[in-house]
């Protein structure tokens, strides 16, 4: 495997480079690259040359758009096959976060899934499979996004902390009994919601969908959990959905769950991310299989009926066997929904930073990971409803969302597909402002150092009205 490039030449064919450095897994690194890459324009021709340690490879084109493509295509071919890896990746030339979104354009566009998702194939050369998949997600997704206007919006709250850091996490989370600014951190996010109930109020808007996410919102000690949620509870209407991930087990207890039923809390999240103890102590998580499990009928037990669980295939010395046990063990909770995703190398990860001591999946393995888990999940009545890729996901591939029909999370799909507007409190979260008629997206982000939050939320605050004010008139 390769990991870093550096790229010099032409800026044009420079943006189609690092598109292309992305789909094959690649960082650009200006320190220690893996890959160097020059290229030149000449007389209208661009020469690319790529040079991996004793291998030199020359790619050339014209210097134009479909020139460009021809040696971005070329190019991922080469690392894909210089990695051992197939030389047609299942999606293709396509990067990016949404390929949901962009097949909702496309059949807005062309008048139905089937023409969108081969023009996609046509422009991305993404696999039948793929495809097939998209388009299944695509024309589940089509009623909920038809189900909303300007007054409708989504809320996100972000809680910055965690107990432990995961070695595959990269967010820029403190660890919440490290940190001495507890209070401090609580009096600026009220001080966030409140404003947003009167902006709620003012503007006479419906909350549609409420997730309160992370981190780990969990972490906070409990009467600082009752006064958060008492006050998020505010924002949402009777029968809409509210979201809490309660993702830690070692951060869960029966008086939060007990906390979370009585703010009228519709969904919780579960994550275990993998039912074998072994890789639980690899990857930085405090907790247990049997934690997980306690965690889950005590949720059941307290009468919470829509429950996620979240689980990362490619977890480092993980074998499909072990994989095999994870699924069995969540098929016998039955939860409501499964978020599966493929393990994704961060760049500010501690398995970025030590990637030389993990052994990664295989990307045969990896497909049959993510095969294995498409499997089960109709096995247990589950419904793939909403997708997205990241960077540097291990074989190019992608998270799906799985959900008993009438469990489908609202808020996901809304912020996946950008057809509602997302106001968002807390450090680090980000508020995005969708102008359907203008095709456009504002975003307004807070920032992500806690202390900086706490000290500028009035000007988080004030950011946010001025956009919303825009937004709703």
């Amino acid at each position: 495997m390769v990991n870093g490039y550096l790229y010099t030449g032409p800026l044009p064919l420079g943006s189609v480079v690092a598109h292309n450095c992305g789909a094959a897994g690649l960082f650009s690194d200006k320190i220690n690259p893996e890959v160097i890459l020059e290229a030149h324009e000449v007389e209208g021709l661009y020469t690319l040359t790529v040079t991996i340690g004793d291998s030199v490879q020359i790619f050339e084109g014209p210097v134009s758009s479909m020139g460009r493509r021809q040696i971005g295509q070329a190019l991922l071919r080469y690392l894909r096959e210089y990695q051992g890896l197939p030389a047609e990746a299942p999606w293709g030339t396509m990067v990016g976060v949404r390929p949901t979104k962009l097949l909702h354009k496309y059949i807005d566009t062309y008048g139905s899934v089937h023409a969108a998702t081969r023009h996609i194939r046509d422009e991305f050369s993404v696999s039948m499979e793929k495809l097939a998949t998209l388009g299944d997600i695509g024309e589940y997704q089509r009623p909920f996004l038809s189900d909303t206007d300007d007054k409708k919006v989504s809320l996100y709250c972000g809680i910055p902390f965690c107990d432990t850091r995961c070695v595959y996490c990269s967010f820029p989370y403190g660890l919440y009994q490290d940190y001495a600014g507890k209070s401090q951190f609580l009096r600026a996010l009220t001080r966030d919601i409140e404003d947003m109930k009167a902006i709620v109020q003012s503007y006479n808007l419906t909350v549609n969908t409420l997730y309160m996410g992370g981190g780990t919102p969990t972490v906070l000690k409990d009467e600082d959990f009752h006064q958060v949620l008492k006050q998020l509870s505010l924002l949402v209407p009777e029968g809409h959905e509210f979201t809490v991930e309660a993702g830690r087990p070692d951060s869960i207890t029966r008086g939060k769950l007990e906390v979370l039923k009585k703010h009228n809390v519709s969904r919780i999240s579960i994550n275990p991310q993998t039912m074998n103890d072994e890789t639980l102590e690899k990857i930085g998580r405090a907790h247990s299989v049997s934690d997980i499990v306690d965690c889950f009928n005590m949720a059941r037990e307290i009468g919470f009926d829509n429950i996620n669980m979240d689980l990362i295939l490619g977890l480092v010395d993980e074998d499909l066997e072990m994989v095999i046990n994870t699924l069995e063990e969540i098929k016998k909770l039955n939860p409501e929904s499964l978020t599966v995703h493929t393990l994704a190398v961060k760049r500010a990860s501690k398995l970025k930073e030590d990637i030389e001591n993990y052994e990664l999946t295989r990307y045969e393995e990896m497909i049959k990971m993510i095969d294995l888990s498409m499997e089960y999940a109709k096995e247990m009545g589950l419904n793939p409803y909403y997708m997205y890729r990241q960077k540097h996901m291990l074989g190019n591939l992608e998270n799906i969302g799985y959900a008993k029909e009438g469990y489908e999370c609202i808020y996901n799909i809304q912020i996946m597909e950008e057809k509602q507007s997302n106001y968002a409190l807390g450090a680090g979260s980000i508020s995005k402002f969708v102008y359907v008629d203008e095709d456009r997206i504002e975003r307004v982000e807070n920032v992500k150092n806690v202390e900086q939050y706490i000290d500028r939320v009035d000007e988080m605050i004030e950011r946010k009205r001025k956009e919303i004010y825009q937004n709703v008139n």
